[in-house]
């Protein structure tokens, strides 16, 4: 089956998965169906298996966009020299970073139940990565006396929770700014630390 006169791959293939983000935020992946998906974007239900075989590609694919984005945005960031200042630097990422997908960042987190296992394996391994990147923060600040910390693994996945979290209650037109936010969030991080 050949496109539609007048799409183009380009447009049609970004707007499915923009779609697709959207509605299973929304409504949860198990709830959206293709047909919906397909009705969001303007196409025939048919024409999305020009762009992805299945629903469980197209979730899959959303989540290892985010999370493949997240570490290469991780990876051009500046790191100072010492475990207070990359902790902080860290915070401060991942709160702004999170904020700007709160679509990408909800179906991440609420919809790794509905991944194959072969799927939640890399998106889990995915994530291992980014934890391993404040764990290794964690690690230094321990070793040089900075941080008091009974276990790093189980400090790293809190720490991680904790900053994720803010993406549930934050409103742009809310009564704090993104930088109130951020100073609010790296004075419970230190704390939680004994930085």
């Amino acid at each position: 089956m050949g496109r539609k006169t007048g799409s183009h791959s380009e447009i049609t293939g970004p707007k499915i998965r923009l779609a697709a983000l959207k509605l299973f935020a929304r409504h949860g992946f198990a709830a959206v169906s293709m047909r919906q998906i397909a009705l969001d974007v303007g196409v025939q239900a048919g024409a999305l298996y020009l762009y992805t075989p299945d629903k469980q590609s197209l979730l899959f694919g959303l989540m290892q966009d985010h999370m493949t984005g997240l570490l290469a945005a991780w990876a051009t960031q500046p790191q100072p020299a010492n475990p207070v200042d990359q902790l902080r630097h860290f915070t401060e990422f991942h709160i702004l970073y999170h904020l700007d997908r709160p679509d990408a960042v909800f179906v991440s987190y609420m919809e790794l139940r509905n991944l194959t296992p072969e799927n939640f394996a890399i998106i889990e391994g995915l994530r291992r990565s980014y934890e391993d990147e404040l764990e290794a923060i964690l690690k230094r600040g321990q070793t040089t006396d900075v941080f008091s910390l009974p276990d790093t693994k189980i400090a790293t996945l809190a720490l991680i929770a904790m900053l994720t979290g803010v993406n549930t209650w934050y409103r742009q037109s809310g009564r704090l700014s993104r930088n109130k936010v951020n100073a609010i969030y790296w004075d419970m991080v230190r704390k939680a630390v004994a930085a």
